[in-house]
């Protein structure tokens, strides 16, 4: 299974070496994206930490619940950026 995963990603990467020679456009798309992916998911964990915060401040018996949640909360995000980030050096 290993073996054929490393066949498609090779195949991958030839094929993106061949449209990257042919226009710089797909480079720049590529690097404008993962910047926008970084710089959301960036925005995103803040607002959660700082949602986080507020509710512990207001209510601090509840603070192991809300911290719970708040970190299953992050990894959904950070999940999603990675994610996205290896779609884009795929395609």
């Amino acid at each position: 299974m290993f073996e054929f995963a490393m066949l498609l990603a090779q195949a991958a990467e030839e094929v993106a070496l061949k449209e990257a020679e042919t226009s710089g456009y797909g480079t720049l798309g590529i690097g404008i994206g993962m910047g926008l992916v970084i710089i959301g998911a960036g925005i995103g964990i803040g607002r959660i930490g700082s949602s986080a915060v507020d509710a512990i401040a207001r209510q601090p018996e509840a603070s192991g619940t809300i911290s719970t949640n708040m970190l299953i909360a992050a990894a959904l995000v950070e999940g999603v950026s990675v994610i996205a980030l290896i779609l884009m050096l795929i395609l």
